[in-house]
């Protein structure tokens, strides 16, 4: 007898409404692969999106092989927002606030148990700020709201070349770079990297995973020649967790210049067919640069965001509002669709999980 659920329940919550968002989320829903993946609700006002809809339909940057779903045929959670015309390109407290509100009203429908999942739409954290509203990003509040402590930032993009999937986790997030060999610890290693062990395991189905682990300093600081913070404390960290997790391979800290060669051989292919890439099933970065520039020069149009340890998927695409390009109709739907479709695959895999246990 297979076990029954339904579609996941997703919410898309539309961003920074001068942004692209508005434009990426109509382009995504109308791709023939997200047919049938998931019941979706965009939070926003439907009028918005029929003004933008209407807007981008005659903006010569919408290629002709490019279709817009038609708002009137989409799911909407409204929120009562007023904002016509749509500011394209000029965010302000007053689209801070309205991509603030659509967030949280997200947040409380998964909390409630409406939602499986919440899709982000890209925010402006300096329109957040003008509008009172104090937080490095979403992900952030998302923990808060959720009273979650122990959070990460997971980044996952499949190849279009080979299907290898990368996927990266990041031990510190938005923090100065000159803090970063402060906040970094035995402890707070140990929650990222046991966090990633359980998400491995319950949502990608990885029954032993083998996680790489980056160097902190060049060359992994060389011996101590170059930084002593792996000497000190990292490679004795990896040989504790090995004996607490035999079930968990973790390689020794990698040089952080060489530590992406093998990701980017299995992403692209290896220029010998016969050689086989030495990978990992995930790759734990100790700084945000570290472990954002090779995601996003390999996967920048496909990469997708997900907040692990939330109590619901939260998935995003891995691009920002590009005020830039706002209302011009040439915005790339990819990382968006990327997002949808892992996010519905994520509860599909929760939800499994649940049973089997």
């Amino acid at each position: 007898m297979t076990d029954f659920h339904p579609l996941p329940q997703l919410a898309i919550p539309m961003g920074d409404p001068a942004g692209i968002g508005p434009e990426v989320i109509l382009k995504a829903l109308s791709a023939p692969l997200l047919k049938d993946v998931a019941h979706i609700y965009v939070i926003g006002e439907r009028s918005l999106f029929e003004a933008a809809y209407d807007h981008l339909q005659q903006q010569e940057g919408l290629e002709a092989d490019q279709a817009l779903a038609n708002p009137r045929d989409l799911d909407f959670l409204e929120v009562g927002l007023n904002l016509s015309p749509i500011p394209w390109g000029q965010p302000s407290a007053e689209t801070g606030a309205a991509s603030f509100q659509c967030l949280s009203t997200a947040i409380t429908g998964a909390l409630k148990g409406r939602f499986d999942g919440i899709v982000t739409g890209p925010i402006a954290k300096s329109a957040w700020k003008a509008a009172g509203h104090h937080y490095p990003g979403q992900t952030e509040y998302l923990a808060e709201r959720s009273q979650t402590s122990e959070y990460g930032m997971f980044f996952v993009g499949a190849s279009p070349y080979t299907g290898w999937q990368l996927r990266s986790l990041l031990a510190t997030t938005h923090i100065p770079l000159s803090e970063v060999p402060h906040q970094l610890s035995p402890e707070l290693l140990t929650m990222k990297v046991e966090l990633l062990k359980k998400t491995l395991q319950r949502e990608f189905g990885i029954a032993k995973p083998k996680v790489a682990i980056a160097g902190l300093n060049p060359h992994s600081g060389e011996q101590g020649q170059l930084g002593r913070e792996e000497i000190d404390w990292l490679i004795p960290w990896v040989e504790e967790m090995r004996s607490q997790h035999p079930d968990l391979t973790l390689s020794d800290p990698v040089p952080p210049d060489t530590l992406w060669v093998g990701p980017g051989q299995a992403w692209y292919g290896p220029r010998d067919q016969m050689a086989q890439p030495t990978t990992y099933d995930a790759y734990l970065a100790l700084y945000h640069d570290q472990g954002l520039i090779p995601v996003k020069l390999m996967a920048f149009d496909r990469a997708v965001n997900t907040t692990i340890g939330l109590p619901f998927v939260r998935t995003s695409p891995d691009h920002g509002t590009a005020f830039d390009i706002a209302g011009k109709g040439i915005a790339d739907p990819t990382s968006m669709i990327a997002a949808i479709q892992l996010a519905a695959s994520l509860v599909r895999q929760r939800q499994q999980t649940k049973v089997k246990l």
